[in-house]
């Protein structure tokens, strides 16, 4: 399969990212770029963002990023920093790049932004299978 279009194949089949309203801005082999924005119902008792949005934001760029290459990646250990708050109505973005893939494993640090601003930072590691993926 295209390693372009297997980001928008995972969208369509993950029913969580759409739920959340997870767009694709831009995606190409060994990138790729998403947004959304913060809607209510994702506010915690203190009227800011649920720490899990930010992180749900940033895994799911990262898994788009690794998948690109064609074949099933999965992460096997992840972790965030939240650096900002977040409120209802921000717009936020995650942008994996995966430059090199040289064995199963791949490491990758993503920055959640609002606009020009750091709001959180992702780290993870990826096992890359042996499964391609297939249209």
């Amino acid at each position: 399969m295209d390693g372009n279009l297997i980001p928008y194949k995972m969208l369509a089949l993950d029913a969580y990212s759409t739920y959340l309203g997870i767009e694709i801005l831009e995606c190409e082999i060994g990138r790729c770029k998403v947004g959304m924005t913060i809607r209510k119902e994702m506010l915690n008792s203190m009227g800011k963002a649920h720490g899990g949005i930010s992180y749900s934001l940033a895994d799911t760029a990262f898994g788009f990023a690794a998948n690109t290459h064609g074949k099933y990646a999965v992460s096997i250990e992840t972790s965030i920093n939240h650096i900002e708050a977040l409120n209802e109505g921000d717009y936020i973005v995650a942008e994996s790049v995966i430059e090199k893939v040289k064995n199963k494993l791949g490491f990758n640090i993503i920055e959640v932004k609002r606009g020009d601003e750091s709001v959180a930072l992702f780290k993870g590691i990826v096992y890359r299978t042996n499964k391609d993926w297939e249209e």
